[in-house]
């Protein structure tokens, strides 16, 4: 819905500069077209999407990021305030089974369904399947009184003392983990952990990850695992595309070198060739520290220098393989396989910063759903395993093929793949430095800024970003956080606020429970 004041000659129009194209920021680059500013969007790569995006190869595709899809209903809200509906854009698939956890030797299978679900617990626990009930009431109580604390922008500290956010205090589990409430519901330890993997999302560890992201584990049982035909890749493709129908100019190929400043305030940017585009605000869809570091002129930062980043915490990091395989195989679409010794697993990667033997990894194997990923009769394979991010003590040119080794033995010995190395057609690894220096990921940090208490709400940088005026955030360094789910309301609740500033009207919609 247009606003009063964009309702003029296109002279009388905001322009809305948007710095980068992955999924936070082709968002508002929707929203904010449809509402009648003049956006112009400037992604560096040649496609859209940042860690978001797709490598393509040899008749191969991958995902580079997120390939699990929650909480649908935001990504649908993003493009019906617009005017839009997702399913003219994107064919959406619910995974049944969601993923297979394995333990030692057991496996669970959640399903998309509560009794399927009671049934596997019932099977591998015995008595522990009713306390899913429990767990799926008090995780769906939780995040309803949190949606407003969710959805608010808190530009300022005072924010977070609004009376419509007390009743969400309780339910804030302070002082508490993942793990530890968890373990309220379910009293075996396995179990429990087998619904703490969630907090990885984050980049964090259960017993770290504050209590009451236990209802991540919530949004996907009762909401639903989620694939696009294509791959994940295509849901930038598809709200770049709605932007462009709303007026957009989405730019690719086209890095930006710096924010324009006229004392404190943006009034712009400057590409790398050497163009300068002046704009009324601009929103930086970047990754934080990166952004800190590179997009904004010397000696200009206050709040977040160098050193105020050096002092941060920061997420975990990730070695990633995109296999290429010459074979179909005999895995679900998502397979997360736990470490023998987990907890020690999880102290090397987040207390550390210790290479591991006894790894915990994740095998995505979409071409079972998705036969647009893969050759006929080939498969596409996504395998992920968690490790430190650059600050810890690994030297990532001697450790590349260590960690290849690793996965590809544990693939063998913890699911059955014999071989798998001789049927590789194509190959692409990540480390944390492939992070840094190819995607321009702060310290490798792939899942940005950590979740810890000291970084959440208004305690991160603020959507409205505190630095300068006509500056915005959006993506996982900003509230609410990193995530599919957090980054699209991260741009909604921007959108809004740039909305605001120029009593443009909008529409909003309530999230579905």
């Amino acid at each position: 819905m247009r606003g009063p004041d964009n309702n003029g000659s296109p002279g009388d129009r905001k322009k809305i500069v948007v710095i980068g194209g992955g999924p936070g920021g082709v968002a508002s680059a929707l929203l904010l077209a449809s509402r009648g500013f003049d956006v112009e969007l400037f992604e560096k790569q040649d496609r859209l999407g940042g860690r978001t995006g797709a490598l393509e190869m040899e008749g191969y595709k991958f995902d580079i990021g997120p390939t699990f899809l929650m909480m649908k209903s935001l990504l649908d809200r993003i493009f019906e305030e617009s005017g839009k509906r997702s399913g003219d854009y994107l064919d959406f698939v619910r995974l049944d089974p969601m993923y297979e956890l394995r333990f030692d030797d057991e496996v669970f299978r959640a399903g998309n369904n509560t009794e399927d679900t009671k049934a596997e617990i019932e099977r591998l626990f015995p008595g522990q399947g009713p306390k899913l009930d429990d767990f799926l009431k008090r995780e769906r109580a939780r995040l309803k009184q949190l949606l407003p604390a969710f959805e608010r922008d808190f530009s300022k500290p005072s924010r977070a003392l609004a009376p419509s956010l007390l009743p969400a205090l309780p339910h804030l589990s302070l002082g508490t983990t993942v793990y530890d409430n968890l373990k309220k519901y379910f009293t075996d330890e396995k179990l429990a952990l087998l619904f703490s993997f969630q907090s990885k999302y984050l980049g964090m560890s259960a017993w770290e990850c504050p209590g009451a992201f236990a209802m991540l584990s919530y949004m996907e049982h009762a909401h639903g695992v989620w694939h696009t035909m294509g791959g994940l890749a295509e849901i930038p493709v598809a709200l770049g595309k709605a932007a462009a129908e709303c007026g957009a100019k989405i730019h690719t190929g086209k890095a930006v070198k710096q924010l324009l400043l006229d004392d404190r305030k943006v009034c712009g940017v400057e590409l790398v060739n050497g163009e300068t585009v002046l704009a009324d605000t601009v929103v930086i869809n970047a990754d934080f520290g990166n952004a800190m570091m590179n997009l904004v002129p010397s000696d200009s930062l206050r709040k977040y220098t160098k050193k105020k980043l050096d002092s941060m915490k920061f997420s975990c990091s990730t070695f990633m393989m995109h296999l290429g395989v010459d074979c179909e195989l005999d895995l679900p679409h998502h397979t997360i396989v736990f470490a023998r010794d987990y907890r020690k697993n999880v102290d090397e990667i987040f207390t550390s910063g210790r290479a591991s033997d006894d790894i915990s990894f994740y095998v995505r194997n979409a071409s079972v759903t998705d036969r647009t990923l893969a050759p006929q009769g080939k498969s596409s394979l996504y395998i992920l395993v968690p490790t430190p991010n650059l600050d810890g003590d690994i030297n990532w040119e001697e450790a590349r093929s260590r960690y290849r080794a690793l996965a590809l033995e544990a693939i063998q010995n913890r699911l059955g793949i014999d071989d798998l190395e001789s049927h590789i057609e194509v190959e692409k690894i990540y480390t944390p430095k492939t992070w840094s220096e190819e995607l321009d990921v702060f310290k490798g940090a792939t899942f940005n800024l950590s979740h810890c208490l000291s970084q959440l709400a208004f305690l991160r940088p603020g959507n409205r970003f505190e630095e300068f005026k006509n500056c915005y955030l959006v993506g996982g360094g900003t509230h609410p956080g990193s995530g599919l789910p957090t980054i699209f309301e991260s741009a909604r609740i921007s959108s809004n606020l740039i909305s605001d500033s120029f009593g443009v009207s909008y529409t909003k919609n309530p999230i579905s429970l």
